[in-house]
């Protein structure tokens, strides 16, 4: 067996966690609304045509707030297609994924579904064909009480009572030459500035994400961060990343080693703040907006090939990847990492929630529904990631890889939640083939015991779930124990963990 041990002290602190952190995303894309969430005349349907048994299994993951409508998609939106009477709304051609929008499910049908979750819309809007006129009438749709045009057409349309969105990202990934309105950094940075001062003469109490590059190999990044930051940094709030992790190498130990490059990169963002910030002689400190983030890879080529054969469908299946245990292992370190990242990144956005890139799926045309491999480290993340994060120092055996070296065979966050009484410890093993004993000493907490050990490991990487099967899903590890003040955990070969233990307060 591998051994590593972790070091820890409740005076070591990163940061307290923001809820924000365990946000999501739907975008009109494939199946993410039509046919996911809502889908009229499914047996598990409400009246408004949401399906019940979907909001059931996102209800255990308490998502404080869902990034909407896009996405590529919000770059060619035009918002009010999507309010109105339903029978009333125009069909559009989407030209970002080439498919064919209904607008039967628009910004008031949203807004009423993320109450019912008890969720917060994050919205995005147009810098790609629209502008400033555009995202201030949406706003004064949304936010404004009444009295004015927008805000009466609301409560005409059903809604007295404002929205009142609070997070509001200034476009999507305009650095991007797939985005409709591709823009340079002076371009874009001089259009979201405006927006964002126009925006807040409306509504003072929003906060603003500027768009960062794309992803973190893009051509542009940092220098758009730098450039864009030059225009924005005093009017907004946070500065976005987008990232996906896939299996590109068909080297699994390279695989696992992948979120050390989302450590890379949100140093390389926080630093390009901080340089803008240094060079403004600003007192304000710059937080980061993980609005995408996920594994991504299998579905990669094969559906632009299919639309580009078969465009102008209507919610045709996309981006829909089947995960391994292997994906839900590399997307537990990736959560991981933002968590040790907690003083920094405080909104992420897992992408997607409902079969585009999802942690839960439904059959093709009103099936049943069933859950991922990677829904469980977000389930468990939402569950118990909450209180403050700890420093902890980690000592364990390293590999090399084909395009990494020195690896942590333990990746781990540990989180001190002061007002329960608990530690926990979110680790994911990274060895094929050995187990890892980990052992911390917990000195500095009294009476600790050991509450749960939970696991999710298969002996098979490749292992997915599936609507008639559960290839992997959490169990209980019975070796594991708290004896006078020390932790001994044994975690299985490439495994996601979970320990809880208890203190005395």
């Amino acid at each position: 067996m591998l051994k590593a041990t972790l070091s820890l002290d409740p005076e070591f602190k990163i940061s307290t966690v923001d809820r924000r952190m365990y946000g999501s995303f739907i975008e009109h894309l494939g199946r993410a609304v039509y046919d996911g969430i809502y889908c009229p005349g499914h047996p598990a349907s409400n009246a408004r045509g949401f399906r019940t048994d979907v909001i059931d299994l996102i209800k255990p993951l308490q998502i404080p707030l869902i990034r909407y409508p896009g996405g590529n998609f919000v770059s060619g939106f035009r918002w009010e297609d999507s309010v109105g009477p339903a029978k009333e709304r125009p069909v559009r051609l989407d030209r970002a994924w080439r498919t064919v929008e209904t607008n039967q499910v628009g910004i008031d049908e949203f807004s009423s579904w993320c109450r019912e979750l008890g969720a917060e819309v994050m919205m995005a809007v147009n810098l790609g064909t629209r502008g400033i006129d555009d995202a201030c009438n949406l706003l004064e749709y949304c936010n404004h009480e009444s009295g004015s045009y927008y805000s009466d057409l609301r409560r005409a349309h059903g809604a007295e009572q404002p929205y009142r969105i609070k997070t509001w990202c200034l476009g999507n990934e305009m650095d991007g030459p797939w985005q409709i309105g591709h823009k340079t950094a002076d371009e874009y940075g001089r259009l979201a500035l405006e927006t964002a001062r126009a925006m807040k003469k409306i509504d003072s109490e929003i906060q603003l994400v500027a768009t960062g590059s794309s992803y973190p190999e893009m051509p542009t990044f940092p220098t758009w961060e730098a450039t864009v930051l030059d225009y924005l940094y005093d009017d907004v709030d946070y500065l976005s990343l987008h990232q996906y992790l896939g299996d590109t190498t068909n080297n699994l130990e390279d695989y696992l080693a992948k979120s050390l490059t989302t450590e890379h990169f949100i140093h390389s963002v926080v630093s390009t703040c901080d340089y803008v910030k240094a060079k403004k002689r600003s007192g304000k400190k710059l937080m980061l907006s993980f609005d995408e983030w996920n594994i991504w890879y299998h579905s990669l080529g094969s559906d632009d090939e299919r639309i580009a054969k078969e465009p102008w469908g209507i919610a045709p299946p996309l981006l829909e990847d089947i995960y391994t245990m292997a994906d839900a292992a590399v997307f537990g370190t990736m959560l991981i990492t933002l968590l040790n990242h907690a003083d920094r990144v405080k909104i992420a956005c897992l992408a997607q929630l409902v079969n585009v890139i999802a942690p839960i799926m439904t059959e093709p045309n009103g099936g049943k529904t069933w859950l991922q491999t990677i829904y469980w480290p977000f389930y468990h993340a939402a569950q118990y990631g909450h209180g403050t994060v700890l420093r902890t120092a980690v000592s364990c055996p390293k590999y090399d890889s084909p395009n990494f070296t020195d690896v942590p065979y333990l990746e781990s966050t540990v989180l001190l939640d002061e007002e329960q009484g608990v530690l926990t410890v979110f680790a994911v093993n990274r060895s094929l083939n050995d187990s890892l004993v980990l052992s911390a000493d917990l000195a500095a907490f009294e009476g600790c015991s050991l509450i749960e050990h939970v696991t999710m490991y298969s002996g098979d990487p490749n292992v997915t779930n599936g609507p008639d099967k559960q290839g992997v899903s959490p169990v209980r590890v019975a070796e594991s124990g708290v004896t006078d003040n020390h932790l001994s955990a044994v975690l299985p070969p490439l495994s996601w963990n979970v320990v809880r233990i208890q203190f005395k307060r």
